[in-house]
Formats: C-alpha cells, sequence, structure tokens
C-alpha cells in the first residue's frame, strides 16, 4: 500500500551550501537521508515531498553548519500481510519469480504459483505448469497476496516480502480472466 507520511525532523545545512536556497539544500539533505530507507514503522521510502523549513536556524558550538527544522511529507510503500497487488514479473529463476511491487522485488515461491507440478524451462526462461501448460515468464503481469513480510527494525537492510498466486483469482491476468470466463459459461467477463 501506497502511503504519505507526515513527518517534522531537523535538517543539517552544511556551511559549504551557504548562499544556495535554503529550501532547496534543505530538500535535498532530507533526500539523502530518506529515500531509499527501508524501516518497520514506514516501510520503503520513496520520496520526500512538500518540504516546509523554518529559515530560522540555530548553531550549535563546534559546528559550523545551522540547523533547520522542517515538516515534510514522505512517500512510502508498505507492504501489507494479505494484502492484493498487481505486479510485473521482472525475473525467472529455477526455483520461482520476483514480481515487482512498487520499489520492491517480492518472492513467488514455484510451489506458490499453480496446483500443478512446475518445472523450470531454461529455453522459454519460464516456469511451467506440466498437466495445465502454462507457463510464466519474464514481463507477465500477476495479481499476488502478500504473505510474508519481513522488513528491517531499524533503516538497515532491504526487507523481503512473499507472495503467493495460489488461491482462486490469483495468478497471471491471463489464468485470471480464463477462470471468469469459465464462471459464466465461456463468455466473456
Amino acid at each position: 500500500m501506497f502511503k504519505l507520511v507526515d513527518v517534522e525532523d531537523v535538517v543539517r545545512i552544511p556551511p559549504e551550501k551557504f548562499g544556495k536556497p535554503l529550501k532547496e539544500v534543505a530538500e535535498e539533505e532530507l533526500k539523502s537521508k530518506y529515500v531509499g530507507l527501508v524501516d518497520s514503522s514506514l516501510g520503503y521510502v520513496i520520496d520526500v515531498l512538500n518540504v516546509k523549513i523554518d529559515p530560522v536556524g540555530k548553531i550549535i558550538p563546534g559546528d559550523g553548519a545551522t540547523y533547520h527544522r522542517a515538516v515534510f511529507t514522505l512517500l512510502t510503500f508498505y507492504p501489507v500481510l494479505q494484502e492484493i497487488v498487481e505486479g510485473d514479473v521482472v525475473d525467472v529463476q529455477d526455483f520461482g519469480a520476483f514480481v515487482r511491487l512498487g520499489p520492491v522485488d517480492a518472492l513467488l515461491h514455484m510451489s506458490q504459483i499453480m496446483d500443478d507440478f512446475i518445472a523450470y524451462d531454461r529455453q522459454r526462461e519460464a516456469l511451467v505448469g506440466r498437466q495445465t501448460g502454462r507457463f510464466l515468464r519474464k514481463g507477465d503481469v500477476v495479481r499476488v497476496r502478500i504473505v510474508a513480510v519481513s522488513l528491517p527494525k531499524t533503516g538497515g537492510g532491504i526487507g523481503k516480502i512473499g507472495v503467493t498466486a495460489k488461491q482462486p483469482f490469483l495468478g497471471k491476468l491471463e489464468w485470471i480472466k480464463e477462470e471468469v470466463a469459465k464462471l459464466h459459461g465461456g463468455g466473456e467477463g
């Protein structure tokens, strides 16, 4: 789930950036601190928006920088357990596929793709169901449910997300259309 989170922080403006527009420097400093951060309470921080900076700063003895209070908004992606999302398959390996969900790739393990024996076809670079003949490869769009989320407690690491497509109306979008058509007696759904 994408979220906008309002944040307040103090920004250090280094002396070498004095003379440049304060708002631009503050935004640059905040982006270097927050963008790319992965945290258990925020999720994945994508961008810093709507920066409002106090023009009056403080000086700390022994440090030539100024410190300014800033209020801003973070654009984040926070994966929620049981959430149903769509993403692009960005890589296929012999153990499963990686699905791009916003700013992060989730693992769709081969045991979670469909109710069929699945083999990796190296020539087609695809995961193929033995009985159904259905295949999954890079570039396919899938609808999946988030079943595992592991985000670091502090701002380090990348976190891990596990997903499943092994439930009704989940999987490759073409498969879902086929399921819907069967429900409607073969007509378009």
